[in-house]
């Protein structure tokens, strides 16, 4: 007892995290009904540098909760819409002939923000996905021979539509694993239905976007990531998220099992999550919360479950059931 009387002691930039998460949500709520995992992913992510690929049929709010997301932070926000003609330099810039000085001097391309969103990734060719897979992991770019740096922070939001498949490119592995998460969100209910017609029946053009506003600095991000870093996670509960992950590996349904990067991101994801609920420790329900979102996209079922109707989720609920959780 006296053990969890220290731990919920929070430091005061804990409790400043607590509300700046909570004004964040306030702000979305002004536009966006329901939905709270997915926002509660995008602020874990968004404090722990983490990538997130959101998924989902058209009309759920994919591109409107990114777009308040990026609203509610004080920072730079560039959005991209990928088209099957879309280049790579469309995206991270190109190198422009100056006459008076007879140099070339590099333009700077709409990756060069703070909070990116990528409007319908699958839309574009491999070349211009795989522009992103240096700029995503190492947070910058190389150009000409030169590297150019990424500022604080860079956190990029991409979305995808799951059905349509005339007119897409799948994302290969090493792009889909750049992303911490993979959100894949669907229909809202029956009474959140009710809810969105009842909002927005006098508001056609959704002129309650102009509400949102910017309530955490990027002062305030610096202080939270090391917040977070600063998370208490016990040795078993990294004995635990080990043994999922390699669980993944060596399972009779799965073709291909997670790397390594999906156990840090379930680490470290689970400390924002952590951090986001008020406490100063890691708990079995955090690591289970920010799981499926780490793995379904990083593991590939045999074809032989494929067809038998199996799915990424189904066989991440059985490896975790398979598992004694810590006490």
């Amino acid at each position: 007892m006296e053990d969890n009387t220290i731990q919920y002691a929070l430091s005061p930039e804990q409790q400043r995290l607590i509300e700046g998460v909570q004004s964040v949500r306030t702000e979305l709520a002004k536009v966006i009904i329901g939905q709270n995992q997915m926002i509660d992913l995008l602020i874990a992510g968004l404090l722990t540098g983490g990538h997130v690929l959101i998924e989902g049929v058209p009309g759920i709010a994919k591109t409107l909760t990114a777009r308040m997301l990026a609203k509610s932070v004080q920072a730079d926000f560039s959005r991209i819409q990928f088209t099957p003609d879309l280049m790579p330099t469309d995206v991270l810039g190109t190198s422009v002939f100056n006459q008076k000085t007879a140099e070339f001097n590099f333009r700077k391309g709409p990756i060069f923000s703070n909070i990116i969103l990528i409007d319908e990734v699958n839309r574009s060719p491999a070349k211009t996905q795989a522009a992103l897979l240096e700029v995503m992991e190492e947070l910058k770019v190389t150009m000409d021979g030169e590297t150019y740096p990424m500022g604080f922070p860079f956190f990029v939001i991409a979305t995808q539509n799951p059905i349509e498949q005339e007119g897409t490119y799948k994302l290969p592995e090493a792009q889909l694993d750049r992303f911490m998460f993979r959100i894949r969100i669907t229909y809202p209910g029956l009474e959140d239905e009710k809810l969105i017609l009842a909002r927005y029946q006098q508001d056609f053009s959704i002129r309650q976007k102009e509400e949102v506003k910017g309530v955490i600095s990027v002062s305030d991000l610096t202080m939270f990531r090391q917040v977070v870093e600063n998370i208490i996670i016990k040795e078993e509960l990294l004995n635990y998220i080990a043994e999922i992950v390699f669980k993944t590996r060596n399972h009779g349904d799965l073709f291909l099992g997670a790397s390594p990067r999906a156990s840090l991101n379930i680490m470290k994801s689970s400390k924002a999550i952590a951090a986001m609920r008020g406490r100063n420790f890691v708990t079995p329900d955090d690591i289970h919360f920010v799981t499926y979102a780490v793995l379904n996209h990083r593991i590939i079922l045999t074809p032989d479950k494929e067809l038998e109707g199996y799915d990424s989720q189904s066989v991440i609920k059985s490896i975790i059931e398979s598992i004694d959780v810590p006490r």
